[in-house]
């Protein structure tokens, strides 16, 4: 069997020298096809621009650089035709791009698209020579925009647009009120406004812009509405007026609307939120000096309803209603009545600060622990003038009824008040300085006397006593007339604002105190009404001791007398000392223990006589009668 030959193996290196060789063959025959295109399109566009290239809209492929720049004067017709339209509102202001200093640098634009693929490195000059050519590329044409005529152009704008800001005006003439609204300002942003036209500009195109406007609103727009308060508290008189007043009351005060006009106020207002406004109101300084004047009379203390105590039914009986005191505030007056005119009230209340009594009307004894007679004293003024007389009722008046809270100071004088004629009291004798002589409230003494022994005995602490300079024999009177000087140092005297009386209620209820005059009798009997605790009370007295004559009679002569009238205005006393010693006993021991000191100085007669009386004064006096003349020579 015959085989066949085998076909020859080829070389290796032979092939792979041949295809090398086909290969740079076929490279440098391409690269020569490509240095001929190339030297080919270099011929063709020497001078000119390379294709695809456009400045804007505007093609200028193939077209030497002045070529390209007439065609862009022909074709783009922005800067005179285009237009900027500036809106302010309702108002607009056109514009060609031009007038606003936009230009066309047509030279530069032809050159910037003449110099499209012939700068930077040959690859790069390749890159950009393709990718024209493969899609085309659009070059802004190069644009000169001048802000300054653009500015200026605006400025004739702002002169049309800008206006001040302007405050709220509120005027008042007589009654004549006028509101003058105010002015929001407003400022063209210049810069703001160039930046918003600079976009369509650089493109080429028409648009519609808004200004750019900067507003400043006044702190006070608009004052129609304090314009018309100020109308209203011009409308009418304004009365000032005491609620719910009563007799002696002052007031009411009515001002018309002229005077009024006068002290009306505009006050401008800062509001939280940074703004203002204007605060028509009252100056009331005027005001003032008549609410001050009038605030004496119209204060009021608070006192408690006034009771006397049935011994048969064990209850209270209302002699007096209760006051609700009051105290008038000026200040806060005069604050509500501006708040009340810009509410448009014509008639307006003054204000008051009001305290209720401790005790209303309606109180009951089991409710103040009122179930008994606790103490009561008797003392007596026989041969008193009619004007002590009604000195002592007057007096004794003020304490009927009157009621003293537990654990508290009772005060004489506060209770009793001014003492003269506007308040009821006479004239009788009274101790002044070292002489006894007529004055308004004689008698007043032996109220506090009476008052002073009803502690006393009833075994309450005293806080304050003052005895007399002298010793007052009615002071010392006992139920028959007669003079006991056991007696002598239980006196107390008061002189308001001075000298006072003050005990204190260590009980934990109420004490009612009751006053009885019998001006037939000559007696003021004192009540205490409460609740016992069971304290008694034992005293002693020293009785007057160290006791020293009284002094020589003075005489005085009185051009008021008539010759040979003869009046005694001061009567003898002799000075002592005496010590009353109480011991208060509380459920068998002792509670407490107090010493009373009196000194009693010693007071000479007075005796006045008129001019030329015979006899007067006299070289040998009477000591039993001092102011009897004398009748012979001795």
């Amino acid at each position: 069997m015959r085989e066949n030959p085998p076909y020859p193996k080829p070389d290796l290196d032979t092939l792979i020298q041949t295809v090398t060789a086909s290969l740079l063959g076929g490279v440098a025959l391409f690269v020569a096809a490509s240095l001929l295109l190339g030297i080919a399109f270099e011929a063709r566009y020497a001078g000119r621009i390379y294709p695809g290239v456009y400045l804007g809209d505007v093609e200028v492929s193939g077209l030497r650089p002045e070529e390209a720049a007439a065609r862009l004067e022909e074709d783009i017709s922005y800067p005179q035709e285009g237009k900027i339209t500036l809106l302010d509102g309702a108002s607009r202001w056109e514009f060609s791009p031009r007038e606003l200093g936009l230009f066309l640098d047509a030279e530069r634009s032809a050159r910037q698209a003449y110099a499209w693929g012939r700068t930077g490195g040959p690859l790069a000059r390749l890159k950009a020579q393709w990718s024209a050519w493969q899609s085309g590329i659009s070059l802004p044409p190069a644009l000169v925009f001048d802000e300054r005529i653009a500015e200026n152009a605006l400025r004739m704008v702002a002169d049309a647009v800008n206006r001040p800001t302007r405050e709220a005006q509120l005027e008042i003439r007589g009654l004549e009120v006028e509101a003058v609204p105010g002015q929001i300002g407003r400022q063209v942003d210049i810069p703001g406004t160039l930046e918003a036209i600079r976009p369509p500009v650089e493109n080429l195109q028409s648009a519609e812009i808004f200004l750019v406007v900067r507003e400043t609103p006044p702190a006070v727009l608009d004052a129609d509405a304090e314009a018309e308060t100020a109308r209203e508290i011009l409308s009418a008189p304004l009365v000032l007026r005491v609620p719910k007043a009563e007799e002696g009351d002052p007031g009411p005060w009515e001002f018309p609307p002229e005077e009024v006009a006068r002290h009306l106020t505009i006050t401008r207002v800062e509001t939280p939120e940074g703004a203002a406004r204007f605060q028509v109101g009252l100056e009331t300084d005027f005001l003032r000096p008549l609410l001050e004047d009038a605030a004496p009379q119209l204060e009021r203390k608070a006192e408690n309803a006034r009771f006397y105590f049935d011994d048969e039914s064990r209850e209270l009986v209302r002699i007096q209603n209760a006051v609700i005191g009051r105290h008038l505030l000026v200040t806060e007056t005069l604050q509500s009545l501006n708040e009340q005119l810009a509410a448009g009230e014509h008639d307006i209340p003054v204000v008051f600060d009001y305290s209720l009594p401790a005790v209303g009307d309606d109180a009951t004894a089991a409710d103040l622990g009122i179930t008994e007679l606790v103490s009561e004293h008797t003392t007596y003024f026989y041969g008193s003038s009619s004007g002590r007389i009604h000195n002592i009722q007057t007096a004794a008046a003020r304490f009927h009824g009157v009621l003293v809270p537990p654990g508290a100071v009772f005060s004489m004088g506060e209770v009793l008040g001014d003492v003269s004629l506007d308040t009821g009291y006479a004239e009788a004798l009274i101790i002044y300085g070292d002489r006894t002589i007529k004055g308004v409230g004689g008698g007043v003494c032996q109220v506090s006397t009476t008052l002073f022994r009803t502690v006393f005995f009833g075994g309450y602490p005293v806080v304050e006593r003052h005895p007399h300079a002298y010793r007052v024999y009615y002071y010392e009177q006992t139920y028959s007339g007669a003079v006991n000087p056991k007696l002598a140092g239980l006196d107390a005297t008061v002189y308001v604002p001075v000298v006072d009386f003050k005990f204190q209620n260590d009980t934990p209820y109420w004490l009612l105190m009751e006053t009885y005059v019998n001006p037939a009798a000559r007696t003021l009997t004192w009540k205490f009404y409460s609740t016992s605790d069971g304290r008694t009370v034992e005293w002693s007295t020293t009785g007057p001791v160290n006791r020293v004559d009284p002094p020589d009679p003075l005489y005085e002569e009185n051009p008021k007398l008539a010759k040979g009238e003869i009046k005694q205005v001061d009567w003898a006393a002799e000075g002592a000392d005496v010590t009353v010693t109480r011991t208060v006993y509380r459920g068998g021991q002792v509670y407490f223990r107090d010493e009373f000191f009196t000194h009693y100085l010693p007071w000479r007669a007075v005796c006045q006589y008129g001019p030329g009386t015979k006899g007067m004064p006299p070289k040998h006096p009477d000591p039993q009668h001092p102011c009897r003349p004398d009748s012979k020579k001795k």
